[in-house]
């Protein structure tokens, strides 16, 4: 790496002046539900699509891959995301279904990361979950390769950024 390229990433700018305060003793006891009350002020603060989030899986001999989508739902079942059976990752977590997110709100300085293992929903929570895509025109998916999936966490953390970089880590491990 040059000295002058090494330059400008440490001189890009940080955090906004002003981050959100967190203190993990007065989170709610309930993942999701800190999850949600996060996301709602990531929508209130203006970020965009803050249900994106980067999925990270593996294939069968570890090799790791990542790319962004949308988070579909939070229930007991776990972290809702869907996928082509037939892409990369539906190949990928057939193979090793194991998979991370992680939901990064510059914004405010603040990520969530939820790890764990993935199962399939049923048809039926698949086909549901296609005909509510938007832009979809209420047909079935006639490949039927659309599959809906969550994740159960294994471990959960909520990370807030400070400007003093003693950084907020706040981990769950519901399993």
């Amino acid at each position: 790496m040059s000295e002058s390229f090494s330059q400008l990433l440490r001189a890009l700018p940080d955090f906004p002046e002003v981050l959100p305060d967190f203190d993990p003793a007065a989170a709610p006891a309930d993942p999701a539900e800190l999850f949600r009350l996060w996301l709602d002020e990531a929508l209130a603060a203006g970020v965009p699509q803050p249900n994106a989030c980067s999925l990270a899986t593996a294939d069968e001999h570890g090799r790791p891959s990542s790319r962004m989508l949308i988070l579909k739902d939070i229930d007991d079942d776990g972290w809702h995301f869907a996928t082509s059976r037939e892409s990369r990752k539906g190949k990928e977590l057939t193979a090793n279904p194991h998979a991370a997110l992680n939901f990064f709100w510059q914004q405010q300085g603040r990520q969530v990361r939820v790890a764990g293992d993935v199962v399939e929903l049923s048809a039926e929570a698949s086909a549901a979950d296609w005909r509510a895509r938007p832009g979809a025109n209420g047909g079935n998916n006639e490949n039927t390769d659309w599959q809906l999936y969550v994740i159960r966490p294994r471990e959960i953390e909520f990370w807030q950024a400070r400007h003093d970089r003693r950084h907020i880590r706040h981990r769950y491990a519901p399993r």
